[in-house]
């Protein structure tokens, strides 16, 4: 088992990081041919998604969708002006199983990972824990 960690400097309130590469170099680097890695955000206004990296305009479209039914605003109680960017991450969660074969993640052909910046810019991380044979 190794446990792997990515520092992200996110540069906007909301941004979608493609993290396919880096999750494919971690998994290179265990050394792990067939098992899981598990891919977790330590922060309530991050989350994970797995989703289309062909075609930028998907990312585009999701946040554009959960500003809508999320907005920034001060109609929350929660006073430090994030709660939009707490629904988000709820809705979309923290953490995510990727199975391993071949030694590499088993995702489709358009399928990619994202890191989901909400409340940013800020200094992140994902850790990204490889086990198996």
């Amino acid at each position: 088992m190794m446990l792997i960690t990515l520092d992200i400097l996110t540069q906007r309130r909301s941004q979608m990081i493609d993290l396919t590469e880096k999750i494919r170099q971690a998994i290179r680097q265990s050394g792990i041919f067939t098992g899981q890695a598990l891919v977790h955000v330590p922060h309530t206004t991050a989350a994970l998604t797995i989703n289309e990296n062909a075609d930028p305009d998907v990312m585009h479209d999701l946040q554009e969708f959960f500003t809508r039914i999320a907005p920034p605003g001060d109609t929350y109680r929660h006073r430090e002006g994030n709660s939009d960017a707490h629904i988000k991450s709820s809705l979309l969660g923290v953490t995510l199983p990727l199975i391993i074969t071949g030694g590499e993640p088993l995702l489709g052909t358009w399928q990619g990972v994202f890191f989901c910046e909400f409340d940013g810019p800020r200094q992140r991380q994902v850790h990204i824990q490889v086990s198996g044979s």
